[in-house]
């Protein structure tokens, strides 16, 4: 099964349609993993099969998950939790910086159920999935996107069916993002954190709190590609507007 296929609940499907769309939304919103018998949420399922909840409430227990929390929440870079929230929930790269830091700041001034719940209880979300479709990549549909960049930075973060989304605990965005460019369409390709060949970047900032007393200041950067997401962290809890990331040659 595609990672695009549509699948809806209707209330005559069977037991198979039933265990269908179970098995696609532990897929689609836990990132591809292998889920063991011990860690399927059965009471759950149990309540989507008697028609108890809805598949929009059934991603919304798997996404508040102790499997998801500790997966993406606890154990991956803020800047790659919200972007696979967005892959996972809404189905789509996130847009730009604004989209980013206003789930981080929810995140961290609301906490993690309220981060979910924003998704879900989107007019997005029900606009694209309403009640009872599991979620799906709407992302490499170029026509899904409100800007063309969407495109390329899906295949940023869909690899594949092979891939597995808690392997990678690093934002695959958080430059283009930043930047507001877009992602270049190529293999993955794995650097040496630490060593020479690892990239740099200058960031430019105006209006940072970095440097006080002076009212106004524009500060430089230079940041290796694997301190990027706690650097731009940072800028944004002073209050500094990022005027542009550009890679040292």
């Amino acid at each position: 099964m595609s990672s695009s296929t549509v699948l809806e609940l209707w209330p005559n499907s069977s037991l198979e349609e039933l265990q269908t769309v179970i098995r696609a939304v532990y897929k689609q919103v836990l990132g591809n993993p292998h889920v063991m018998e011990s860690e399927r949420l059965t009471s759950a399922e149990s309540q989507l099969c008697d028609g108890s909840i809805s598949v929009r409430e059934f991603v919304r227990i798997v996404a508040k998950s102790d499997f998801y929390r500790t997966r993406y929440f606890e154990s991956c870079a803020p800047y790659r939790f919200v972007e696979l929230n967005f892959l996972h929930l809404l189905g789509r790269a996130p847009q730009d910086q604004r989209e980013v830091s206003e789930h981080i700041v929810r995140c961290v001034a609301e906490g993690y159920d309220a981060e979910i719940d924003s998704y879900i209880d989107s007019t997005e979300y029900q606009t694209a999935f309403g009640e009872n479709i599991v979620p799906y990549y709407r992302g490499k549909d170029s026509a899904a996107n409100a800007k063309q960049v969407g495109y390329n930075r899906m295949f940023a973060l869909d690899r594949g069916p092979a891939q597995v989304d808690s392997a990678v605990p690093s934002s695959q965005l958080v430059y283009a993002i930043a930047s507001n460019s877009s992602n270049a369409i190529r293999p993955s390709s794995a650097t040496v954190v630490g060593s020479g060949t690892e990239k740099r970047f200058r960031i430019v900032v105006s209006g940072s709190k970095f440097d006080a007393p002076r009212r106004f200041s524009t500060t430089e950067y230079i940041v290796p590609a694997s301190k990027m997401t706690p650097q731009i962290q940072r800028i944004n809890r002073t209050s500094g507007k990022i005027v542009s990331i550009t890679e040292i040659v």
